[in-house]
Parts: structure tokens; sequence; C-alpha cells
């Protein structure tokens, strides 16, 4: 899915489900909170392309949902939502405090420290990396090991809490490695729907990804303006948005000054419309 400037070509499925919907009268069903990570990592060195201003300077992960799940066959960024149990860890912190992190997110400071506890934990069930470090100023190295592996799967299946398992390890969460990106709601047809707050975050170093939680049929590492410009990955709306977005910044560092200044905590609302040029999700 690629977007032209006046919006997005909309699947027919999806055109389908919406129209049914306000032939029936529909009512939306009420968005669960949720958070997403969009990892980044300087490109690799065996990359064909020659670097050229932001293209190719830096790589984002993607992960193709399987087919079975919600928003199955597209590919997006690992995430998913907030459980009960990010709402009441009680967690070593580095960066922001929860006040802080709620005026860039809109949110109360404990509904806001759940949204990024479920951030980090998504990211490590979903991709095995893992923001989090012995002290404030550092971040644990390797976590793909058999022993590590027990504890994310003990994690996925909640047979442990995300609290329990960083102090197991002596471990404080790194919030300050999380940057506020955005804030999308799903469109009121859908019958699962999310608040999703997005963040970015540079890969540790000495991490690596790992297709781990089952939920992704293809992984892959691309830079994010060659992602928006293949043709070739399904995406819906707010990942294709939001790769675009960091594709214009020159580097990793320039990343990090636009999340600085990112509206985080207004929701955009994809809107189907059929008009002239065809059945497209316009933004508001």
């Amino acid at each position: 899915m690629t977007s032209d400037g006046d919006g997005f070509p909309a699947p027919s499925a999806l055109v389908e489900h919406a129209r049914r919907f306000r032939e029936q009268g529909g009512v939306p069903a009420e968005p669960r909170v949720a958070a997403t990570v969009l990892l980044l990592r300087p490109a690799a060195p065996s990359s064909a392309a020659p670097p050229s201003a932001g293209r190719d300077g830096f790589e984002a992960y993607l992960i193709r949902r399987v087919a079975a799940m919600a928003f199955g066959g597209v590919y997006a960024f690992p995430g998913g939502g907030v459980d009960a149990s990010d709402s009441t860890a009680h967690v070593d912190w580095a960066g922001p405090t929860p006040d802080q992190w709620g005026t860039r997110l809109g949110l109360a400071p404990t509904a806001a420290q759940a949204v990024v506890c479920a951030a980090a934990r998504e990211v490590f069930e979903e991709a095995g990396v893992l923001l989090a470090g012995p002290d404030a100023d550092t971040v644990v190295g390797d976590v793909a090991g058999d022993d590590w592996e027990a504890a994310r799967v003990a994690l996925e299946r909640r047979e442990l809490g995300f609290a329990e398992l960083l102090a197991q390890r002596g471990l404080t969460l790194r919030s300050d490695l999380l940057l506020p990106w955005s804030r999308w709601i799903t469109p009121e047809f859908e019958p699962r729907r999310f608040d999703t707050y997005f963040f970015v975050a540079r890969l540790p170093v000495g991490q690596r990804t790992r297709d781990v939680s089952g939920e992704a049929d293809r992984t892959l590492w691309i830079s994010p303006a060659d992602a928006c410009a293949t043709g070739e990955l399904t995406m819906l709306p707010p990942t294709l948005v939001t790769l675009g977005q960091v594709a214009a910044c020159r580097d990793l560092a320039g990343v990090i000054a636009a999340a600085a200044n990112r509206d985080s905590a207004s929701p955009v609302m994809p809107r189907l419309e059929d008009s002239g040029a065809g059945p497209r999700f316009l933004l508001r």
C-alpha cells in the first residue's frame, strides 16, 4: 500500500467490511490501549545500495503478522495491547518519570507508565530485544541465550511478569530508550480496535532481533524509504505513514531530534471515503 498524497488505497475486504458496518448500523467497539515500537539500526555494511541522504543510512525492523491474526498478512512493528500487569508493575525505572511520560502521551501518570511498560515488554516478547540495563546508564548485552529465551517464553505465556523478570536479573527499565512518536486509533468499522501509541527505539548495541513470538511469518530489516517505495510490502496507513516520517530524517540522530518535538498525544484515525478515485483512507 502506498500513498499518493490524496490518501491510501483501501483493500476491497476492508471496503466491504465498512459498507456492512454502515448498513447494519454498527456500534464502534471500544479501542484497546496498545503500544508498538519501531526498532531502528545503522544500515548493514553489506547493503547493496549506497548511502544517500537518509535513504540507506539506517534500517527499520518489520514483521508480517500471520494471516490468522487480527490485521494478519500485513507488515507492522512489534507491539500489542496493554495488559493489566503493565498497570500494576512495580519496576525499577530509569529515564523520564511517569509524570513526564503522562505529559508527553496525554495520559495520567499510571496509564502512561503502563503504556511504556507494554512497549518494552512487547518488543522483548516479539523481537527478543530488551530495553533494560544494570543501571540508568547501561543496557544489557546479548539476550539470545537459552536462559533468556526460557524467560521470554514464560513472559509471553504470562507465567512471569515483566517487573519480576527485570528484578530477577537485577535490571532497570530504560524508558529513555523509547521515544514517543505518534498515536493512532483503528477506524470505527473494525471489530477489533486499538488506541496505539507509537514509539521509536534504537536497537541496543550487542543485541539482535529474533523471530521468536510465533506471531510473524516473516521479518526483515529494510531502509524506511525503501519500505515505502517498494510497493511489495502490504502495510496499513499507520505503519506506512510512520516509515515515511522516519525516512525524512537524515540519520538516526535526526530521528531522535525529531521525536523530541512530535505530538504523541493527539490521535490520528484513518477515515474511509469513496470518491472518484475509488475508496481511500484519509487521515484526520
